[in-house]
């Protein structure tokens, strides 16, 4: 036997997720209710120049209260496929085209309470154009060496888990190669 939804309901929704409220059974449990932040992904993308050097991005986000460093994402819209919105998210937030996108995982960003999944990819042969970003957003693009992102996420200054993740998952494969 496995875990059954007993009931579920929509408690909020906005244009990018909605929250879910249901009442499931584990076997052999007795019911309990669970909430869940239903997400319809997103893409993180490790933007890599010559000379390992990267593209962070420093960003006002309104959950932290401050400035965060990091690496360029976006929520996938309705039908996108993760590639195009790792593409469109270059354009958007640092004003590069990837020659080539090399995919490197697909995790769950906090399945305790939401069911997001981050398509995390490193983009190859970088070539500026007319950056477009987001009305809402307020975007610093910096290129930086990929050993100085590094030193940042082990001293707190980087504190984002995809940027982190993402850093340590390209520094690795760089030295596999």
């Amino acid at each position: 036997m496995k875990t059954r939804t007993l009931k579920r309901g929509v408690l909020f929704q906005n244009r990018i997720y909605r929250l879910v409220r249901s009442v499931i059974r584990h076997p052999g449990r007795e019911p309990v209710v669970r909430d869940c932040i239903e997400h319809p992904g997103a893409v993180a993308i490790v933007p890599l120049l010559p000379g390992n050097r990267v593209v962070l991005i420093r960003q006002y986000r309104f959950a932290v209260r401050g400035d965060l460093w990091e690496i360029p994402a976006g929520t996938l819209e309705p039908g996108e496929s993760p590639r195009a919105c790792a593409h469109r998210e270059l354009m958007e937030e640092i004003g590069y085209r990837a020659g080539r996108l090399e995919r490197l995982a697909v995790f769950y960003t906090a399945p305790g309470f939401c069911d997001e999944r981050m398509h995390l990819y490193v983009a190859w042969d970088l070539r500026p154009e007319r950056r477009e970003g987001d009305a809402d957003e307020n975007i610093r693009p910096r290129a930086v060496p990929l050993a100085t992102a590094l030193r940042w996420a082990g001293g707190g200054r980087i504190r984002d888990a995809k940027t982190m993740v993402g850093l340590a998952m390209v520094a690795g494969r760089l030295r596999r190669a």
